[in-house]
């Protein structure tokens, strides 16, 4: 008489077929343009993650840097579903309060003069473009001839997937397929103050730069390059663009990135963590950059949504001063165990915002998988392993987290 099977054993069967068929739908109806993990998350509190078997996980990628005070914070949700409850949407024709707020809270916080609401870090980089290149064209662009409308950018840099952003990405592997690109965009190299200051100086309008290249692999700029490129555009009267939409929003233990280079740019861009897990992008803009669009100049269907606005206002006040320093506070922990290893050469990035070298016969991606596997979620950046928790986990979490990070690392 064969034996009967166990209940543990049949429950674990039905949930590797749950697993397996969502899988299988997703590849069978949604565009293969993600190399995702084996992973179907159903989910999350705090800083921790639940799969659709209930397993559970760490999280050290909160979505891209998106979910900031990590999953469930009750008022979050509370302030979201009130809003929700009350007005979920309303055109831009019209007026609505909480993007009124959030216009003011920003402004206030970063001492901009106005902003422009978007869906995306893309868009707000869209717009970004669009008023540096407006701008010029409203000062110098009288004359038949005008060509200043050239934007620098570096090598290596990420500015976003839609035509123009991925024109103005300094990396050579997004650069094919989609001919042709977007032209009046300029490649500098990173820290060359002088190859930087060439391109500027061939009709430049604008330069845009990320403080730390996420996903050119967690590295980032000299504090003395950014001062200097800094100073050579308020002399030129040369827009300077900052791309935060990855190290915005206390990201870096500042709540803007811009803070540790002790400089002000023109326009900062925004998005990812401000929305706490919900849509939103943002471009900061100064009094010379405020006044430049008029109506009809650029809009967003979606862009100043209440229901996201409000969201955001509350991530605000949540990132406080108090959140903001034990952003520190856990990367230096963070570096201080990893630094240790033996397959590890370097640990970059700033606050929260980590990429750690790998010795060359290492896979980060591999090393991910394995982490997964022991109910940790990190995530990569080229062949280094990105590091993105949430700004809220706890030491406890973190601890347990690195612990399996480095026990995987080896």
């Amino acid at each position: 008489m064969p034996a009967k099977k166990s209940v543990k054993s049949v429950n674990k069967k039905k949930e590797s077929k749950r697993k397996k068929e969502c899988i299988n739908n997703s590849k069978k109806y949604v565009a293969n343009t993600y190399a995702r993990f084996d992973l179907v998350l159903a989910s999350g509190k705090d800083a921790k993650l639940k799969d659709i078997d209930g397993k559970e996980y760490i999280d050290l990628g909160s979505g891209i840097g998106v979910n900031s005070i990590g999953y469930g914070n009750k008022k979050w949700i509370n302030t979201v579903t009130k809003q929700l409850k009350t007005l979920q949407h309303t055109s831009n024709l019209y007026y609505n309060k909480p993007y009124i707020e959030l216009a003011k809270k920003l402004c206030t916080m970063t001492k901009y003069d106005k902003v422009f609401f978007a869906n995306s870090g893309a868009e707000a980089n869209e717009s970004a473009i669009k008023c540096a290149r407006k701008y010029s064209f409203n000062k110098y662009g009288k004359n038949a001839d005008y060509k200043r409308y050239n934007i620098v950018t570096l090598k290596n840099s990420f500015h976003g997937r839609t035509m123009a952003t991925i024109s103005a990405t300094g990396q050579e592997v997004f650069h094919n397929f989609f001919f042709p690109f977007l032209e009046g965009f300029l490649f500098a190299e990173a820290n060359n103050y002088e190859d930087t200051v060439s391109k500027l100086k061939n009709n430049a309008c604008a330069i845009m730069m990320e403080l730390v290249q996420g996903e050119g692999g967690v590295i980032p700029l000299n504090k003395e390059y950014v001062q200097n490129v800094r100073k050579y555009c308020e002399k030129n009267d040369i827009l300077f663009i900052i791309d935060e939409v990855q190290t915005g929003v206390g990201r870096t233990g500042k709540f803007l990135c811009s803070e540790h280079f002790n400089i002000k740019p023109d326009i900062t861009t925004l998005a990812k963590g401000l929305g706490g897990g919900l849509p939103i992008g943002a471009m900061l803009m100064n009094k010379k950059c405020s006044d430049v669009f008029v109506a009809g100049d650029h809009a967003s269907t979606f862009g100043a949504n209440p229901v996201v606005c409000s969201g955001a206002l509350e991530v605000l006040k949540i990132i406080d001063k108090k959140l903001l320093k034990s952003v520190e506070k856990k990367s230096k922990y963070i570096k201080s165990k990893l630094l240790k290893l033996d397959n590890v050469v370097s640990v970059d990035g700033i606050g929260l915002m980590l990429g750690i070298g790998l010795k060359e016969n290492l896979n980060a991606r591999e090393i991910v998988e394995k982490c997964i596997e022991k109910g940790v979620v990190p995530l990569t950046a080229k062949n280094k392993i990105r590091l993105l928790p949430p700004l809220t986990i706890t030491d406890k979490e973190l601890k347990k987290a690195v612990d399996v990070l480095c026990e995987c690392i080896g």
